[in-house]
């Protein structure tokens, strides 16, 4: 991974660079940190470091990875069967697993959310006939893919609000030109990590189907939705009419993606998966990794999002209890186990300090670059998984004021 296509991953919180974002984004984001030393420096001081809230893969080595895979593959598929060969084998195997969970008729994998996305909208754009897909502005497609929708499927993307929340239902009825598919992201990533409520988001589905439309989720971050909704997977999956699931976010896996819905979709979405280049001889190292994230990580997912809420609060204590000005957690009591953090710095100032606090003391909150988020004004990322179970409400607020403490006053 070079040194700008890692900092894309690290600012995206992605887990890996294999995301369509991090390769577009690695050298247009304005603020860029330059590849002259500062991103290895970080690097290594957030692997080296003993307390973290989140340690994501694509910091391990290679060595790290494989042990990490075989480790947790016994007991989880029979590693004596053959290996796969073009979607068969152990990809079928996970397929399965993900209607199952999704209470889905069938699932397809796809080496990439951002081939599965297209593919499955394009799809249903041949059943309804129109190729006009309603989203969010801030969706993944529309920030981090390179116009792929257009550029590449033939799919109209049209903007329903820029608002940092869910699309309404009242946007949804109102909007002034007819579309074949609604696409809601679930939770909406750039905005916040935000989910609607349950019935808001049943609400604005309906509106879609009053227009005779189609809705897909995605479901890149479906897994850890259960706690903000109060309800099961398949309960979630089933407003829609279909999924798309990443497997190496939140379930830590080495990429990977799956749309599930009707059977009927499925068969189509192979074929498409074919032509866009999508059918790789060999899956079984992604596929293994996925359902190891399905066995191990996905039933721990409800833990982290609890104590995501935990270190949130922690956090908005700590910032007051060190005479910060001004200071945002947003949302207040998180959706998912991944927050915005908005503070009152330079980017730069920021980053620098919290490198230099895990360098010195080995423990430290926020791990990824921090962003430019206006004049003075600078965001981040938060995300809690099991390496951050073990930190307490005082011990988050220690880590702030000591953090605090390295800032220009």
């Amino acid at each position: 991974m070079s040194d700008r296509t890692q900092e894309a991953a690290e600012r995206h919180g992605d887990g890996t660079a294999t995301d369509t974002e991090a390769e577009a984004e690695a050298g247009a984001t304005a603020g860029a940190e330059p590849a002259d030393g500062g991103q290895e420096r970080r690097a290594a001081a957030w692997r080296a470091a003993r307390r973290v809230l989140w340690r994501p893969s694509f910091r391990d080595t290679v060595r790290e990875r494989l042990t990490w895979l075989a480790e947790n593959a016994e007991g989880v598929y029979d590693l004596d069967r053959p290996v796969d060969m073009y979607g068969d084998g152990i990809v079928e195997t996970l397929e399965e697993r993900v209607a199952d969970l999704l209470g889905q008729e069938a699932a397809v994998f796809f080496p990439t959310g951002t081939m599965a996305q297209q593919v499955a909208l394009r799809c249903w754009a041949g059943r309804t006939g129109n190729p006009t897909v309603a989203v969010h502005a801030l969706s993944h497609p529309e920030v981090h893919e390179r116009h792929a929708f257009s550029q590449v499927s033939g799919l109209r993307p049209v903007r329903v609000t820029d608002g940092q929340r869910m699309p309404t239902a009242a946007e949804i009825r109102d909007f002034d030109e007819p579309f074949g598919a609604l696409m809601l992201e679930l939770p909406l990533r750039d905005a916040g990590f935000v989910l609607p409520s349950w019935e808001e988001l049943s609400e604005t589905v309906e509106a879609a189907r009053e227009r005779d439309a189609v809705v897909h989720f995605d479901g890149a971050r479906l897994w850890e939705c259960t706690t903000h909704f109060g309800r099961p997977l398949e309960e979630i999956a089933g407003l829609a009419d279909s999924v798309y699931v990443s497997f190496y976010k939140s379930l830590g896996g080495l990429g990977g993606a799956a749309v599930a819905g009707p059977r009927t979709l499925v068969d189509e979405a192979k074929a498409w998966r074919h032509r866009y280049g999508g059918m790789v001889l060999q899956q079984f190292p992604t596929a293994l990794a996925a359902l190891v994230g399905l066995e191990r990580e996905l039933p721990r997912l409800p833990e982290y999002v609890a104590h995501a809420r935990v270190v949130a609060a922690a956090l908005r204590e700590g910032f007051a209890e060190a005479g910060v000005p001004w200071a945002r957690v947003h949302p207040e009591q998180p959706h998912t186990h991944q927050f915005q953090v908005w503070l009152p710095y330079d980017a730069d100032v920021l980053t620098e300090a919290g490198t230099a606090q895990v360098e010195e003391t080995g423990a430290g909150i926020f791990g990824q670059r921090w962003g430019h988020a206006g004049p003075g004004l600078a965001s981040t990322e938060v995300t809690v998984d099991a390496a951050g179970l073990e930190w307490t409400a005082e011990d988050v607020r220690s880590v702030v004021k000591d953090l605090v403490e390295r800032l220009p006053r």
